[in-house]
């Protein structure tokens, strides 16, 4: 079971430090920490499980505020989300650009947690499926590719996906790319058990539940197998 602590852009150096001196997580379950570029560094001397937030395709050139690959090893990161739904909305990131960052990533030895979903209007409109066949489709097959089930609808809203929701969306991705399926969308403590319960749910991308040391160790305590 893996767990992936997505902090967005929260927590400098610092606050890195003085947390993950704190966290201790239990045993039995992987836990990745995904720090602003800023506390990566931080971030790795912990000796944890370190993933930047977002990687660039191209090994170096003119793309102000973007980080390459090879950069991230230099450094020790071990991996990196792509297509973020915060990144597609706000950001223009799209399915080509997102198969584009993953690519790189994963030749250069990277992990890679690469984020699907649908908006709320697209869920409505009964075009879930098409979404993420769409954006599933393009992705590399590679084993060191695990994909987040994120619906938008459900990002930093405090809604959350019922169990049989995440569930069949989970086993739909599964139908098209064999790979681990994590769900990602306002994760808590109190609703991780049941959502990582789910036969065809491998783990989770948690946002705002994973800035608190004691949230983020109690959502990797229900993800321990009973």
């Amino acid at each position: 079971m893996l767990i992936a602590a997505n902090w967005k852009m929260y927590k400098g150096p610092r606050e890195t430090r003085e947390f993950l001196d704190r966290f201790v997580p239990p045993d039995g379950v992987d836990v990745v920490i995904c720090p602003a570029y800023t506390s990566l560094h931080a971030a790795v001397e912990s000796g944890r499980t370190v993933y930047a937030q977002n990687v660039h395709w191209a090994e170096e050139g003119a793309f102000t505020g973007e980080v390459s690959a090879a950069m991230l090893v230099e450094l020790g990161v071990q991996g990196s989300i792509v297509g973020h739904s915060e990144r597609r909305q706000n950001f223009a990131e799209t399915d080509e650009t997102t198969a584009r960052r993953a690519e790189a990533a994963l030749a250069a030895g990277l992990g890679v947690i690469a984020c699907v979903g649908e908006t709320e209007q697209e869920r409505e409109a009964g075009e879930t499926e098409e979404v993420l066949r769409r954006q599933v489709g393009v992705l590399p097959r590679d084993d060191g590719l695990v994909i987040a089930y994120e619906p938008v609808w459900a990002i930093g809203t405090g809604k959350t996906a019922t169990p049989n929701v995440a569930q069949e969306a989970h086993a739909f991705i599964r139908s098209l790319h064999d790979t681990e399926v994590l769900y990602g969308g306002s994760v808590k403590p109190d609703n991780a058990a049941e959502l990582l319960s789910q036969p065809d749910v491998d783990g989770a991308l948690v946002g705002g539940a994973s800035l608190d040391v004691d949230s983020l160790t109690a959502i990797c305590r229900a993800a321990i197998p009973s």
